[in-house]
């Protein structure tokens, strides 16, 4: 027996809060096209959040690096809310809202267009975070009366739909990122403090920030890389991408999931007897002035 949308809601984005499931083997009509009466009115006034690989393949297709993008065509709302960064693509400005790629033909960037464009009735969310229990993705059918594509053309399911909108191939890649937003550190509430926020946005949406980050800074010297998978990460974006979220295990939530090198090891332990050695130094001060 399904839970009904009220039962369902408090764990649920307010998005999808009231929407209707789709089970897997469940079907739905749908079809997008110019000789519909609403083509390219749901791209104006609409929140879409970009995943890592929407930033990444947008910055690329329009020559940008990803710090680039996310400067010029990016936002990043912040409320109470919010456990985690969030990006938002930036639309122009009034009257009409519209998303600036958006063209007479229609969108001028399709093959790389956002998660939320290319999965459209679809939406899905991950459930929260439960120890020992892999996240796995429900999904939800988006009925909205603007939308005249709906009843049209062939019947999909949600594996259907998904092989067609290219989506498996770009979700291997974000793979990590969801293992992370998932992460059974999160229960309870937990939250990540400003620093490490700040480290999740980075190794998350601003790829080419984290490569200087790796390749500009002494993160070689302080962490043991195979010479291979330097190289990898050196000249693959989905490799480097992948790498990143390895990082942010270890970064985050402490996981040993990068080897640190036996030259920073020796320093952090230098630092720590030299801090220890204060510490008992600073305490037998404090005890002669007792005496």
């Amino acid at each position: 027996m399904k839970d009904s949308p009220k039962q369902q809601s408090p764990a649920l984005p307010e998005l999808l809060q009231g929407r209707r499931q789709l089970a897997e083997d469940e079907t739905f009509r749908f079809s997008c096209h110019d000789g519909l009466s609403c083509f390219k009115t749901c791209c104006a006034d609409v929140n879409i959040f970009l995943t890592p690989v929407d930033v990444l393949q947008l910055s690329r297709k329009l020559g940008l690096t990803t710090t680039e993008f996310l400067d010029q065509h990016a936002l990043n709302p912040i409320t109470k809310d919010l456990n985690l960064p969030v990006v938002l693509l930036k639309m122009e400005s009034e009257p009409k809202k519209a998303c600036p790629f958006v063209g007479d033909q229609g969108c001028t960037v399709y093959h790389e267009r956002p998660w939320s464009c290319r999965m459209y009735p679809v939406g899905s969310a991950l459930p929260p975070a439960k120890v020992g229990v892999d996240a796995k993705p429900v999904y939800f059918l988006f009925e909205d009366d603007f939308c005249k594509g709906h009843g049209e053309g062939q019947e999909w399911t949600i594996a259907d739909w998904r092989k067609d909108q290219g989506a498996d191939q770009r979700e291997e890649l974000e793979a990590g990122f969801n293992e992370i937003v998932s992460h059974p550190w999160f229960i309870g509430g937990r939250q990540l403090d400003a620093r490490r926020m700040d480290m999740f946005y980075t190794g998350c949406y601003d790829l080419d920030a984290f490569r200087r980050f790796v390749f500009d800074t002494t993160f070689l010297t302080r962490f043991e890389l195979p010479e291979d998978q330097i190289e990898k990460i050196r000249n693959s974006d989905d490799e480097l991408m992948r790498f990143s979220y390895q990082w942010l295990r270890y970064a985050l939530f402490s996981e040993p999931t990068i080897k640190v090198s036996k030259e920073a090891e020796q320093k952090a332990t230098k630092k720590a007897e030299a801090m220890a050695a204060a510490r008992q130094k600073n305490k037998e001060s404090e005890e002669n002035k007792e005496s």
